[in-house]
């Protein structure tokens, strides 16, 4: 009978060392690392041209781009897009600067994402755009307009619909801008010119919409926005 007690007592002991042993285990599962905070960019700066870069040759610039640290951020991915043709390139670096070869005279946009060790979380900086210099000249062309309302993939009942778009120009001369509203992509009908950033347009049940807006400077220089999208109900 003695015997069997010391089996008891030893079964229960080694019950409470596994259970110890699990909650531990549970207890380090819970522990997770920090998401990276937002990279706060630097340079090149926000609707400016860019003219402190290397000129490589007649069409191309090393351009340093740089952004302050990230808190608990281990790496980063750089993303460049051309506004002209819309390629993007995406670089991973482990530092807050990286040298890269950009054409003249293009307009870019830019963004860092923060990424941390011992965790998929990922956070986004803000997206800025500049001009990158090329051959001398005394205006430049407008960024690209983008969609406001409705974004690209929305859907908007039937009836009228208000088109909303934002643009920015380092010589701060637009002029107009041309729209283009259609259910053929890409768009050729065109709906009207207005100086204002929004627009009215009847829209038809069951149909998607393709839209763009062409913008439009004192003198004459042009930029074509990315093609946007809208279903109607």
């Amino acid at each position: 009978m003695k015997e069997i007690k010391n089996i008891i007592s030893i079964s229960l002991y080694l019950i409470i060392i596994v259970s110890s042993c699990s909650s531990e285990q549970d207890d380090t599962a819970m522990i997770s690392e920090p998401s990276p905070g937002a990279a706060t960019l630097i340079f090149p700066e926000n609707n400016t041209e860019c003219n402190e870069g290397t000129v490589v040759n007649v069409i191309e610039t090393d351009v340093l781009f740089q952004w302050q640290e990230a808190t608990n951020a281990s790496s980063y991915i750089l993303q460049i897009t051309n506004l002209n043709d819309g390629t993007s390139r995406n670089i991973s670096t482990l530092s807050n600067e990286f040298l890269i070869r950009v054409l003249r005279g293009t307009p870019y946009s830019w963004s860092v994402k923060s990424l941390a060790s011992g965790t998929t979380q990922t956070t986004e900086s803000e997206v800025w755009k500049f001009y990158n210099a090329g051959l001398p000249q005394e205006s430049h062309p407008p960024f690209p307009a983008e969609a406001v309302s409705p974004q690209s993939g929305a859907s908007v009942n039937e009836g009228v619909v208000n088109l909303q778009w934002e643009a920015t120009d380092i010589d701060n001369d637009i002029a107009s801008y041309t729209i283009y509203l259609d259910t053929v992509n890409p768009p050729a009908n065109e709906i009207g010119s207005t100086s204002n950033t929004n627009t009215n347009s009847t829209v038809t049940s069951g149909e998607v919409y393709y839209w763009k807006v062409v913008t439009i400077d004192q003198n004459g220089n042009t930029s074509n926005s990315q093609i946007f999208e809208f279903s109607v109900n």
